[in-house]
């Protein structure tokens, strides 16, 4: 191989190089979410007893945000499901975030919302063990949707609550779309897609996506 040559092909692997890179750098973790409840201090007071503390068991990849050891029953006009973890800390409006394939258990029909988007939402009751709750409203299917930093958000090339496409790769892979970037300060970069997307493209805790807007 003369000089020339062994030039060239450093030069391409160069190339197949920094390619491999890039793709690593422009690919996103996956969290997936399922069924799962935010409450008011005053809903944990009727469900849990007057003055009652959530206990943390696990820390969530978003900052400041933990799954607790306690758990509800939830109520629809046709079913109800057990054991639905509470995730803390404590939210000024409380808010169940249910799959689709719960809504017909429960006999509800949430619409499509990202957390916090509660006018218009059906409620539920919630049953603890020192009470229950009548939500009026706060019950939705969540969003798909994309945590990431104002930093993450420049080098994306995107901007807080743009919609954007994602890839997916493998055999059942595909795209999505509609999916809402959630841009700030305290976020950590990570696509949160409930259990149904998940299983329907055959997504696990270790897969990554890619933006293609």
């Amino acid at each position: 191989m003369g000089k020339y040559d062994a030039l060239v092909e450093l030069l391409l692997e160069a190339v197949k190089e920094g390619a491999n890179i890039n793709q690593e750098d422009c690919s996103i973790p996956v969290g997936i979410s399922n069924r799962h409840i935010h409450l008011s201090q005053a809903d944990v007071n009727t469900l849990f007893g007057e003055g009652y503390s959530l206990t943390r068991i696990k820390d969530l990849s978003q900052p400041g945000q933990y799954a607790c050891k306690e758990t509800l029953t939830i109520c629809g006009p046709k079913g109800a499901i057990e054991n639905v973890r509470i995730l803390g800390p404590e939210r000024r409006e409380s808010q169940v975030e249910i799959l689709r394939t719960d809504c017909f258990k429960l006999g509800l029909k949430a619409p499509v919302k990202l957390s916090g988007e509660l006018q218009g939402t059906p409620g539920m009751t919630l049953v603890g063990p020192k009470g229950s709750v009548l939500l009026s409203q706060g019950v939705i299917v969540a969003q798909r949707h994309i945590h990431m930093s104002l930093e993450d958000a420049q080098r994306f090339g995107v901007r807080d609550g743009e919609l954007v496409t994602i890839q997916i790769n493998g055999l059942r892979g595909g795209t999505y779309a509609n999916v809402a970037i959630r841009a700030n300060n305290t976020s950590q970069l990570e696509c949160h897609i409930d259990t149904d997307e998940a299983n329907g493209m055959d997504l696990t805790p270790t897969s990554r996506i890619t933006i293609i807007k």
